[in-house]
């Protein structure tokens, strides 16, 4: 005899299997975080590009090539011509632009040190009094390192314990308030014993003491005293 099996229910679902799940995807250039990121990374290289490109849109001007002292007359040899951007004209014109001549006989009313630009208001167009050029022989470590040309000194003078007689070993001031208008520089040995010239402006007041105080700075040794 022969027995028919009848067939199980869901035997024929399972064979079958069930179609697979589509999620639509959207498109990454939609994403708004992308596109905001995109942005910012454009308008920065914008940014930097004018920068780097604006070189050109600078003002040039006159900066100090070493520091230079108050009195001192101020040639194109003591600068050097420098591009500046500045933040706008009236802040430029604060400066003395590079493509114009320097004032003929131009004095600094006030020091400027070394790479700094040159203000229009440093210049004073006074003319100088007429002075007498004075060298000095000075002991390396009677200069004051903050002297530079353009400082305002007075000179002592210390006699030589040697020839000195008791009882007459003071400084003496020889000159004073004088200009200085040249650092030499240092001679003779390297140690305590080297010495420097120090050109200074003896002015019309002291024309008549400068035999006296020449003889005073043979006789002894020089000191300089830097005054405000």
């Amino acid at each position: 005899m022969t027995v028919s099996t009848p067939a199980r229910r869901g035997v024929a679902t399972e064979s079958m299997g069930s179609p697979a799940a589509t999620r639509t995807r959207s498109s990454g250039w939609r994403d708004p975080r992308l596109v905001v990121g995109i942005a910012l990374v454009a308008v920065c290289g914008l940014l930097g590009a004018l920068l780097l490109g604006g070189g050109g849109s600078g003002t040039t001007v006159w900066v100090a090539r070493d520091a230079l002292g108050e009195g001192q007359t101020v040639s194109a040899a003591d600068l050097v011509a420098r591009e500046i951007r500045f933040v706008d004209q009236a802040e430029a014109d604060r400066y003395l632009p590079a493509d114009e001549p320097l004032p003929a006989g131009s004095l600094l009313a006030r020091p400027v040190g070394a790479g700094e630009l040159l203000p229009r208001a440093a210049l004073s167009a006074a003319e100088p009094d007429p002075v007498l050029e004075v060298p000095l022989a000075v002991p390396v470590d009677s200069v004051p390192v903050t002297v530079r040309a353009g400082s305002v000194v007075d000179v002592w003078v210390t006699p030589d314990p040697a020839g000195a007689e008791r009882g007459t070993l003071e400084s003496e001031l020889v000159l004073s308030q004088v200009r200085v208008l040249e650092l030499g520089r240092v001679g003779g040995s390297l140690g305590a014993g080297g010495t420097r010239q120090v050109v200074v402006g003896v002015g019309p007041g002291q024309e008549a003491n400068l035999p006296t105080a020449l003889a005073r700075v043979a006789a002894g040794s020089v000191v300089l005293v830097r005054t405000p």
